[in-house]
């Protein structure tokens, strides 16, 4: 059996799938659920040190 040429595969151009502007909304919501991790992890650690400062109490 032949395929055809230009059928399947990365050879056509490629299709838009979304909009620029969903694009950019998509882009931004993950910029800024990294940067809430990354103040949350930041925040766990100055807490955890300080908690570690303070000791147990006996």
């Amino acid at each position: 059996m032949i395929r055809a040429s230009g059928t399947a595969g990365f050879q056509g151009q490629p299709a838009p799938v979304a909009s620029s502007r969903l694009t950019h909304a998509v882009a931004a919501s993950l910029a800024v659920a990294a940067l809430s991790l990354c103040l949350i992890v930041a925040l766990t650690v100055l807490s955890t040190k300080a908690t570690m400062a303070m000791g147990l109490p006996v």
